[in-house]
């Protein structure tokens, strides 16, 4: 058993920090929503795919919202419990062609070209090792299949970036990190993808809800505000941030194609 004093690895962190939440991330209107999600549907509703991987699928919106767009969407995340959730909507939803796999996103546990499209939303900056999650989505995708990656992502400035990072760590101590996305362009391109031209976005995070989601201690929320307060006028312009701790951060969405094997 795993207690607060032994040591854990990445991917048990992050299911110990979601797993107690799941219910909160299959009811957050900042997941269950949004112009990138919709984007995404509509993209899978253009070209229907047969077997579809939602890769760190915490709450299950994109499965959700894909489904009647595949064959069979395999759910699949970290935690146990968030997997439990997603479940239990789908049947509610009568959702039958949902099924859920637990893993890391470093270690696929399907062999390769099972899938026709792999989707990611607000799951990579959590991931212990991107490229080699990316090359793992490359190996199970078929050549000519899709991805597409939706997250939060750092600005260019260092200045900017580090402010990021700060609050993001604060806030959920499992966050690994919010790439640039000329990081993420680079990225695809190792793992053998032809990207697309990103489409940017940006997200307004409700101070509140943003915290307890994660169950913040209040000493890291203090710290978290502290640093909103102390923070220059570059940076407190750019992510809007209100009184209250509310900000705005950048958010991306890019579509990508496997390319040939290889690559």
């Amino acid at each position: 058993m795993t207690t607060d004093s032994a040591p854990r690895s990445h991917e048990t962190h992050v299911a110990d920090q979601f797993g107690p939440q799941a219910a909160a991330y299959v009811a957050s209107a900042v997941h269950a929503a949004g112009e990138d999600l919709a984007e995404i549907a509509a993209r899978m509703r253009a070209e229907p795919a047969g077997d579809v991987l939602d890769l760190g699928s915490g709450g299950g919106h994109v499965a959700f919202a894909v489904a009647e767009a595949a064959r069979r969407v395999t759910a699949y995340d970290l935690s146990a419990d968030m997997l439990g959730a997603v479940a239990a909507e789908a049947r509610r939803r009568g959702l039958v062609n949902i099924e859920t796999r637990r893993g890391a996103a470093e270690s696929l546990p399907f062999g390769d070209a099972s899938f026709d499209a792999v989707l990611t939303r607000f799951s990579a900056h959590h991931w212990a090792d991107v490229p080699a999650a990316l090359a793992e989505a490359r190996r199970v995708v078929r050549p000519g299949g899709r991805l597409i990656v939706a997250d939060l992502i750092a600005p260019e400035a260092p200045i900017l970036d580090t402010h990021l990072q700060a609050v993001e760590l604060l806030r959920d101590p499992s966050h690994a990190r919010d790439y640039t996305a000329s990081e993420w362009g680079a990225m695809l391109r190792a793992a053998g993808f032809d990207a697309e031209p990103p489409v940017l976005r940006r997200l307004r995070l409700d101070f509140a809800s943003w915290i307890a989601r994660m169950r913040t201690p209040a000493t890291h929320v203090a710290a978290i505000r502290s640093l909103q307060a102390g923070a220059s006028e570059a940076v407190r312009r750019h992510f809007a941030i209100e009184p209250d701790g509310t900000f705005t951060a950048d958010t991306m969405t890019v579509s990508a194609r496997a390319g040939a094997p290889g690559r």
